[in-house]
């Protein structure tokens, strides 16, 4: 009886388990990154999971995080600006600046801007956002420039791009 009882309770977890394991195969994250005309500033909107940036930030300061918690919002930021970074085409390193976070519990969306600054061709983007934590993490970022929109993906194999 006692022996049933353990099979079943074993059995029962590695369906949860298993169950779990194939929600959340695929990382990907996703970046917007467009002028806007009356503010006369660049402006970025990042989108990542939720679970995938609290195990990080968990893995990298030892802690549990909950990303809801205002505490969270200081760790997040510095890990963001260290793992994405814009360069104009002479490489010079643009002011960033955090606008702040949204959260949900399945999404994390990150607001920018860089001030009175509208990218140029031959800009240069790093994102490295969850690439350095996760190896098949993909970033795929949208940028706008004069109407149109060029699509940038970021793999291990490639974090730095060069907007066209």
């Amino acid at each position: 009886m006692i022996l049933r009882r353990l099979r079943l309770v074993a059995a029962t977890m590695l369906a949860s388990a298993s169950m779990a394991a194939p929600a959340h195969n695929f990382h990907m994250g996703i970046a917007d990154i467009s002028y806007n005309e009356r503010t006369g500033s660049t402006e970025i909107v990042h989108t990542y999971t939720a679970h995938d940036l609290a195990t990080l930030l968990t893995n990298l300061y030892g802690r549990q995080f909950d990303l809801g918690r205002a505490d969270s919002e200081a760790p997040l930021r510095r890990y963001v600006e260290k793992q994405f970074t814009v360069a104009d085409a002479e490489g010079k390193r643009l002011p960033l600046q955090w606008v702040g976070a949204k959260v949900d519990a399945d999404s994390v969306v990150i607001f920018q801007e860089i001030p009175s600054v509208k990218l140029a061709k031959g800009s240069r983007i790093h994102n490295a956002l969850l690439i350095d934590f996760l190896p098949s993490q993909k970033n795929t970022v949208n940028l706008q420039t004069d109407g149109t929109t060029k699509t940038l993906l970021f793999d291990q194999g490639s974090i730095d791009q060069i907007a066209p």
